[in-house]
Formats: structure tokens, sequence, C-alpha cells
């Protein structure tokens, strides 16, 4: 695959990079910062242990999940992310043969199937199974992934989304291609899809708000993003005779992309609010399904498009799976208000955070240059 560098001028390259390296280090942080309160779904409980309103990076308890690992440091999710950007950094763009030996080599050596163990102290359903039918059961890679309904892959795959953010065609086979390598579920990869679209928009410069998925649309009906619609702008009926000859690749519907322009005007609406919002988490849900966490960093980002603190503080505090709601919500935000609009004391207090920068921004420099 390939496509034409992108020309931008450098005061544009400048922002593009700074929100490249917001949506990449926002997610860091946004992991890194629930790494300590993840999954208390009593939030009584939760209040009691880390108090009224959790702030900054914070310690797991030593009998609850990733116990005996330090504030700041990364959850497994922020160790694939971190894999993922090595293997584009390394390879000049997405390279699923050495993503897959990556993964071989040094990481699934370092699992052995069982949940509360492995790097970040806490192995995720659908890394447990492609462990099992690669590593016991000698499967190749193309029938290892699982029908898990979580946002694992996007968790990882975000860091390809901002590296193909100029070229969303890439975008959406290169985040595919990743994605069915542990996730199976069509409606679960279609979603991932999404939001990966949403973040490579988001890292161009465009706004979100209620026009968003209209804007998504126009990329499906010039054949750039792989849905499938027949109907019209607005979402009306089709004209007499319009046709859509079926593609292999195609997801049977751009459902996935219609979302964030409603939740987008349900933010902006001053007739619907979820106050504190926090309470998002109640809203859409608390557990770790993506039809629960999508819709929750979604809302988050739109109502607090230029406030990175409090759009990872609240979903932090909402409880439940409050890590894959920061981090989601840490890179629609942080590509927003790019790396300057994070708070310096959130990128300080990240481990390692001098080695993920550099590490980011290998790959933020290579936002719009030619696709491999």
């Amino acid at each position: 695959m390939s496509a034409a560098p992108v020309s931008v001028s450098p005061k544009d390259a400048a922002a593009l990079r700074d929100r490249a390296l917001g949506a990449l280090l926002g997610a860091f942080i946004g992991d890194a910062l629930a790494l300590g309160p993840h999954w208390y779904y009593d939030l009584d409980e939760l209040r009691a242990r880390y108090g009224p309103w959790i702030t900054d990076y914070t310690a797991p308890m030593p009998d609850h999940y990733h116990a005996g690992m330090k504030a700041g440091e990364s959850s497994q999710a922020g160790v694939l992310l971190r894999l993922t950007l090595e293997s584009l950094a390394d390879c000049g763009g997405y390279d699923e043969a050495d993503f897959c030996r990556r993964l071989d080599e040094d990481f699934f050596r370092q699992l052995d199937g069982s949940p509360m163990q492995g790097p970040g102290g806490y192995t995720s359903q659908s890394i447990r199974e492609a462990w099992r039918k690669r590593v016991q059961q000698g499967l190749p890679w193309g029938q290892v992934a699982g029908n898990a309904d979580t946002t694992e892959a996007a968790e990882r795959t975000l860091a390809i989304a901002v590296r193909y953010a100029l070229d969303p065609a890439a975008l959406a086979d290169a985040v595919t291609r990743n994605t069915v390598l542990t996730q199976s579920d069509g409606t679960v990869v279609a979603m991932t899809v999404a939001f990966g679209a949403v973040l490579g928009m988001l890292v161009e410069g465009h706004a979100f708000d209620a026009t968003i998925s209209a804007r998504l649309m126009a990329r499906v009906k010039s054949g750039v993003l792989p849905f499938h619609s027949v109907t019209r702008a607005n979402l009306q009926a089709p004209g007499a005779g319009s046709t859509e000859a079926p593609r292999a690749g195609r997801f049977p519907s751009p459902d996935a992309l219609l979302t964030q322009s409603s939740i987008a005007r349900a933010a902006h609406d001053l007739d619907v609010r979820i106050e504190p919002a926090w309470k998002v988490s109640l809203v859409y849900g608390m557990p770790c399904a993506v039809y629960h966490q999508f819709p929750a960093a979604y809302y988050l980002a739109a109502r607090f498009a230029d406030d990175f603190e409090s759009a990872v503080l609240h979903a932090v505090n909402g409880g439940g799976q409050n890590l894959a709601r920061a981090m989601l919500t840490g890179a629609l935000v942080g590509a927003q208000v790019g790396l300057a609009g994070i708070p310096r004391r959130f990128v300080d207090g990240l481990e390692d955070h001098a080695a993920l920068l550099a590490l980011a921004a290998r790959v933020a420099e290579g936002v719009g240059s030619r696709v491999r």
C-alpha cells in the first residue's frame, strides 16, 4: 500500500505533531491514572479507598488488581500500546509481520495464560485467548482471535490511527488488520475501526462536534472508509435506482460512525446534562464492553474538548472499567488539546515518561509521510 506524502506548512506540521503527541501521551496518561483505582464497581468502596476525588497517579491496593505496581506505571494496555509504537517507529509504519514477531518473542513469553499475571499485573481475555491458541496450540497468526467484546484492540491500534491520521484509507486497513489478530467479532472490529477513524480526524485538526459523523460519512461515500451506506446526506432515503455494489471487507452498517454526532449534541445541549460528568459511567455502563466504553469516552471528549484534566479525571472517577475509559478519553482529548494542553504534572508523573515521549515523537514525525 502506498500513498503520496501530504504537504503541510511548517506551522501546520508543528500543530499536527503536537496533536499526535497529545493523543499518544494522553492515552498513556489515562491508562496510568486509572491503574490504582481500576475495576471498582462499588463506588462507595472506591471513594473509601481513594477519597472523594482522584486527582493524580495512585498505587493499587495490595488486595486488588495490579497489586504491587507503583503509581504512574502502565497497565498491560499501556505495555501493548508501547509495543505497537515501537513497531511503528522502527518500521516506519504498520508492518504486521514485525508486530506479530514482537508479540511472539517479547510479549507472549512473559505470560502464562492466567488473568492476574503478566506485564501490567493483569492480562485481558482476548490476549489470554490469543496466547493459548498461539503458544499452547501452535496455531498461526490469523487463527488465534477470540470473540471478546472489549476495547483491547482499540487501546493499541490508537497508535496506528495516529500514525495514519492523514491517510484514512490506510488507517482503516491497518487498524482492521491489527484488530482481527486478537478480536473476531464483526461489531467489535467495526466499532474499533470507527474509533480509530474519529481519532485520526481529531489529529488532523477536525472538531469533535455534531458534524463529525457527516464528515466520516463523506469518507464512506468516497470509498475511503470501509462501511456500507446507501442513504443520501443526513441519512435521507436513497434516490431511485441507487445501489451499492457489495465489496469484500466492508462493514455491513455505518452505525459505528453515527454515534459520535449524537453524543456530541448531547454533550453540548444544556437540556441534556450528566452531572457530575463522571456519572457518564452510570449512563453508558461501567463494564468492559465496547458498547459501554466508546460512548462514555466520546461524551467526555466532546464535553471537555479543551480541558484534558477534567476529561481524564471524570473518566477515572467513574469507577468500573475506568482504565479503558480514561485511556480512550485521554487519546481523544489529547488529540484536541495537543501535548501543550496536557498538564505537565501528568507527563512528569508518568513512569519512563522521557522514553515514551521520545518514542511518541518518532511516530508523530511520520504522520503525513509516505505510507509503507
